[in-house]
């Protein structure tokens, strides 16, 4: 019989869910960043659909009444927190949608000594101290550190939570790769290799900065060699807006969607509506109602949430038949000059059709060789 052959390539469909794309925000500090993306995560993810992670020397979560966070000072704790959530998704976070990053850039400072912990432990024999130093230096070490921040936030995502990251911006200096002419930009303050990285990931990229207006006023004084009036800027009035498309490139945000608004106040409301219109505008161009692939997809993520509630419940079976497996392994090795205590063990594998533990395959049967193991 001949093998029907596999056509790839799929329609794809915009997802209306605002909660399902990757976000980021960076802007100057204190200009708030933090508030601005707490209040979005509350109006379109409720008040048990989003937690902080407040990374490295971050600690904006404590001017916030009622947010939702935890302090992450190492990557153990990155770890710790996101290995729960993954792993117990639906039974302890059935509502969790958003995964706040505040800052990345800190995020990837602490997961520099990991990567160091990482080298030493591949390469023994040649341990380093330096991230510049680790996996065999020219950027490798940071490459690595970018590596397994995105596999995690990626294993986030294989349980339906999205990303959405905070951090500082700079002027830099800049170069047109077309005409080589240099000019200045307002970007993030980490290094263009390790932003790059990030910013490719992100649906949305928005820059919150002040809106100053500054007029000259004459000082009442004469300069002594021109005899020209002395002028000075003084700021009239300012406004804290977000910015998500510069024509000018002198503002390095990003949208992924052709009609994004390109200037917004700093306001959640102004935030969300940005995006969603943005999202809806795209969606509308297709054959569907934005209504009709609401409800569809609205569906399609009880599904998947059934799917992972499955996949949940095989891992921790897995996990607790492995457990057994070891202890009874362990129990074996502790008595191998036993031959009276390691004998019924092996004889009950049999029964089970099993010459030894690590051919069991079912949990109950494990735990009938584990009694005697005790």
């Amino acid at each position: 019989m001949t093998k029907k052959r596999r056509r790839f390539g799929k329609r794809n469909e915009v997802k209306i869910d605002l909660t399902q794309y990757n976000i980021g925000l960076i802007g100057e500090s204190g200009i708030g960043k933090t508030t601005l993306i707490y209040e979005v995560c509350k109006k379109v993810a409720g008040e048990d659909g989003y937690i902080f992670l407040e990374c490295g020397k971050e600690d904006g979560a404590d001017a916030i009444q009622g947010i939702i966070y935890e302090n992450v000072r190492d990557w153990d704790t990155f770890e710790e927190i996101t290995d729960d959530i993954i792993d117990n998704k639906t039974e302890y976070y059935p509502d969790l949608k958003i995964v706040v990053i505040d800052t990345y850039d800190q995020l990837l400072e602490i997961a520099k000594p990991e990567v160091i912990r990482m080298h030493n432990s591949e390469y023994p024999d040649k341990p380093v101290k330096s991230i510049k130093a680790a996996f065999g230096g020219y950027m490798g070490g940071e490459d690595k550190a970018t590596e397994i921040v995105l596999d995690r936030l990626w294993d986030l995502k294989e349980v339906g939570v999205r990303f959405i990251i905070v951090g500082h911006v700079k002027q830099k200096e800049q170069e047109d790769v077309a005409t080589g002419q240099k000019f200045t930009t307002l970007t993030t303050n980490m290094s263009m290799r390790d932003f790059t990285a990030i910013k490719t990931k992100l649906h949305f990229l928005g820059v919150a900065s002040i809106d100053r207006e500054i007029v000259q006023e004459n000082t009442g004084r004469k300069d002594s060699k021109t005899k020209k009036d002395i002028m000075k800027g003084v700021v009239t009035g300012e406004s804290r807006k977000v910015t998500f498309r510069d024509d000018n490139y002198s503002i390095d945000s990003k949208s992924r969607f052709a009609d994004i608004v390109p200037e917004i106040p700093l306001d959640a409301d102004a935030f969300i509506k940005a995006l969603e219109d943005a999202i809806k505008s795209e969606a509308s161009k297709g054959s569907k109602s934005i209504e009709q692939l609401e409800k569809e997809q609205e569906q399609a993520e009880l599904e998947k949430v059934k799917e992972i509630a499955k996949a949940e419940e095989e891992k921790k079976k897995q996990k607790e038949f492995n457990e057994v497996i070891d202890k009874i392994t362990d129990y074996i090795k502790a008595n191998k000059s036993d031959l009276d205590k390691v004998k019924p063990i092996l004889e009950k594998c049999k029964e089970f059709g099993a010459d030894n533990p690590t051919q069991l395959t079912d949990i109950k049967q494990a735990k009938e060789v584990l009694k005697i193991a005790r």
